[in-house]
């Protein structure tokens, strides 16, 4: 493997429950089209931990490729690429703590995917389950060890994958152009503001779950704007991430992380 090129690595985790039994998937894809997955399993976790896991792995199996060029790796986890690229370094300076003292989650793997971490590599975001091939292979991969299978997987072999799709950035409301209201309207939009940002952060400091209707209009979008966008992702200081499913609801949480 070592006489291969790395071209692209993507990564991905998964959970039934969170917590609960998860799973992560790495695909590896060189540059002669060839192919090397690997993926594992932990029997009680989280799906940032799993996300985590995935990355890890697949800096290891970089740095023990030897490889000298810079290699881009896909995430459809916005905790991880921007905890990795932007919040580590806060989190460092402040002994591992986030902006309102509380203990950094997940410290553990955050210690080991910064020590693996070098200027080689190119950390990607990718929407997930928008038809990326790549990133659509590694959940698969995940969801089967999650749920207790072992997927049958790729190792460098001929296999050239389907071009991927492009890759696209979550899409965020259109903010109001507060340039245009009077003074008056500017300094009220600023107090609803601050009101909004507050009770995200109560129901994130007391780990209340909220639905999907609940969360869109503590973000001022339509309910469809939550469910679309995946499992985890980051909206303004927390991290969104779906808990659970009950009956036809989908629960929340959010999590602080600056």
């Amino acid at each position: 493997m070592g006489s291969q090129s790395i071209e692209k690595i993507y990564t991905d985790g998964a959970c039934s429950g969170n917590p609960g039994p998860g799973g992560w998937g790495t695909v590896v894809h060189f540059a002669n089209g060839s192919v090397h997955e690997i993926g594992g399993a932990d029997p009680q976790t989280t799906n940032n931990r799993m996300e985590m896991q995935a990355a890890i792995d697949a800096l290891k199996f970089l740095q023990e490729s030897n490889q000298k060029g810079s290699v881009a790796l896909y995430t459809d986890s916005e905790y991880v690429k921007n905890g990795i690229t932007k919040w580590i370094k806060g989190w460092k300076q402040k002994g591992w703590k986030t902006s309102t003292g509380k203990s950094v989650l997940n410290q553990d793997l955050w210690e080991i995917l910064d020590q693996l971490n070098s200027n080689q590599v190119e950390w990607r975001y990718v929407r997930g389950h928008t038809g990326d091939i790549g990133n659509e292979r590694c959940d698969t991969i995940a969801r089967a060890f999650s749920l207790g299978k072992i997927p049958s997987l790729k190792i460098v072999t001929d296999q050239t994958y389907e071009p991927e799709v492009a890759m696209t950035d979550v899409l965020l409301p259109t903010p109001v152009d507060l340039d245009e209201l009077p003074r008056e309207g500017r300094v009220e939009s600023l107090r609803n503001l601050v009101e909004t940002l507050q009770i995200a952060d109560e129901i994130a400091s007391r780990t209340y779950l909220i639905t999907s209707s609940e969360l869109a209009d503590l973000m001022d979008v339509n309910a469809s704007a939550v469910t679309s966008r995946g499992d985890n992702w980051v909206w303004r200081n927390w991290v969104v991430s779906r808990v659970r499913r009950e009956g036809n609801q989908i629960l929340w949480q959010l999590e602080r992380v600056d």
